[in-house]
């Protein structure tokens, strides 16, 4: 395998991270990516998305494996520094790191007479997605791939796949009156507490491969002053599913006389196939990869990159040199091995 330079990749993520590509100004990124791919020899194309911003596609032969990772990152933007082999800056692991390291496994890849390989970088993944659902439009460009990585911060371990997600937003209706004369009204608060005390009692189930079902009461909000009894409270919960969650329909039951369910939105859990010699880890968090996989044939998909999920979006967010050095390397080792045979899925186990 041709050397890999963590020189080169710290150099790269320095540069990545000294723009602010916060989400709404991913455009800021595109002069770089378009420099850094175009002298790998790649067919650079920018695919708009909306307000200046595009997605990025570059490739390469007749791309059978697609590295992807997204431009965005969440705010607020704080500048990169370096410290020996450590760097930190908003970015670093999540997911400006990931992309260098990919950059140089394909540069690597390219050394070693690899072609028929493909990056994808898309915006708006820490918000809407709105960029890796765009990208779907890009598939009958890219008819021979049969495998996505997908690069998110963890710990260079392939995810064994992602939990679902379920919005809902609970909503209890009562009567204003005088708070001097409470009985004249009906106080949309109690319940709504009481529903949500039921909630947190529920015992939540726990699947093997994805770990724990979780949720969080993100908002919460009764009433319209101190004086006067509430006539409406609403709560906004957020649950992370696993395969076979009954949440939806418990918290539907357990709704009180006044209440009212709105599913705002939900995407069923999903697995990532395992692969011999790569260890694997559950995440907690979501990421692009269900929507990503369906530019590959069998929606084959793998997601792991350097990183850890415990400090991006901190203020303490960093990146170990070491931990992206071996990053690309696993990349290498990925791509050589789903470029190998016909079909990525033959290394299933």
């Amino acid at each position: 395998m041709s050397a890999l330079d963590p020189e080169r990749i710290a150099q790269c993520i320095l540069k990545l991270c000294a723009v602010d590509s916060t989400t709404g100004q991913e455009a800021c990124m595109l002069p770089f990516l378009q420099e850094l791919f175009t002298e790998l020899g790649a067919q650079v194309q920018l695919q708009p998305v909306e307000g200046g911003r595009s997605n990025l596609l570059a490739r390469w032969g007749k791309p059978r494996v697609l590295f992807s990772t997204h431009m965005d990152t969440v705010p607020p933007y704080f500048p990169p520094r370096r410290e020996g082999n450590r760097l930190w800056g908003r970015g670093t692991c999540d997911a400006k790191g990931i992309l260098a390291t990919m950059a140089e496994a394909l540069r690597a890849l390219l050394a070693d007479g690899q072609r028929d390989v493909a990056f994808l970088g898309v915006v708006g993944e820490e918000t809407d997605s709105l960029g890796a659902r765009l990208a779907l439009e890009l598939k009958d460009q890219l008819p021979e791939v049969g495998a996505v990585i997908n690069g998110e911060p963890t710990g260079n371990t392939l995810a064994t796949g992602q939990k679902g997600s379920l919005h809902l937003r609970l909503r209890c209706r009562g009567k204003a009156a005088h708070s001097a004369t409470p009985e004249e009204g009906v106080n949309a608060a109690f319940p709504l507490l009481d529903w949500i005390a039921a909630i947190r009692a529920l015992p939540l189930p726990k699947d093997p491969r994805l770990g724990p079902e979780v949720w969080n009461l993100g908002t919460l909000r009764t009433g319209r002053a101190i004086n006067i009894v509430p006539d409406e409270g609403e709560a906004s919960l957020f649950a992370r599913t696993v395969p076979g969650t009954t949440f939806r329909q418990d918290v539907i039951r357990m709704r009180p006389e006044l209440g009212e369910v709105e599913v705002i939105f939900e995407r069923d859990p999903e697995y990532f196939p395992a692969l011999e010699g790569f260890p694997m880890a559950q995440v907690p968090f979501g990421s692009d990869a269900h929507t990503l996989r369906h530019l590959a044939q069998n929606h084959f998909i793998v997601m792991t990159g350097p990183g850890s999920i415990r400090v991006a979006h901190t203020c303490e967010e960093h990146l170990d040199l070491a931990e992206a050095l071996a990053g690309a390397s696993q990349y290498v080792a990925l791509a050589k091995m789903l470029l190998a045979k016909p079909t990525a899925t033959e290394y299933v186990i």
